[in-house]
């Protein structure tokens, strides 16, 4: 039982990383991108 809810919360929390992560990638990769064309065109 206890092993189901532990599994469980560590599912949710995941989900939870996943999401709150996923924006950070996004942002850092628009900038990472900008830069390298900034960087390309200097």
């Amino acid at each position: 039982m206890l092993k189901a809810i532990a599994d469980v919360f560590r599912t949710i929390g995941g989900a939870i990383a996943t999401v709150v992560t996923l924006p950070f990638r996004i942002v850092a990769r628009l900038f990472g991108g900008a830069s390298d064309t900034a960087r390309g065109h200097h």
